[in-house]
């Protein structure tokens, strides 16, 4: 990835982080990495941990983000969030996956994808 994907990458994840926030969302964690893949944002709200993949485009010359959003893509979101629930000892909790679309600085969410 190059230096302009990347710094689009990171402006992304950081208009999605502010949006949680300002919807009463803590982060608890950014750019979770283990062998099986990343968890771009994990955040939480009272008993709702909600796991965000963000897609960041600067135009939908190559498509909409969330058409890079496949079902074999949700699953292994939804094997990586199992682990971050596992490895942080979280009980009791209702686990949601969310997608965040950006293009340019327009920001979309669909809140509670399922594989």
């Amino acid at each position: 990835m190059n230096r302009a994907n990347q710094a689009r990458g990171r402006f992304g994840e950081d208009l999605a982080a502010r949006w949680y926030v300002e919807h009463g969302y803590r982060i608890v964690d950014r750019n979770w990495r283990t062998r099986g893949g990343e968890l771009d944002l994990v955040a939480r709200r009272d008993d709702v941990i909600v796991v965000c993949e963000v897609k960041t485009r600067a135009s939908l010359a190559y498509g909409h983000p969330f058409e890079a959003i496949t079902p074999a893509k949700l699953r292994r979101l939804r094997r990586l969030a199992a682990q971050w629930l596992h490895d942080h000892d979280c009980r009791d909790v209702t686990l949601r996956l969310d997608v965040v679309g950006i293009v340019g600085t327009r920001l979309e969410i669909i809140e509670g994808m399922s594989p």
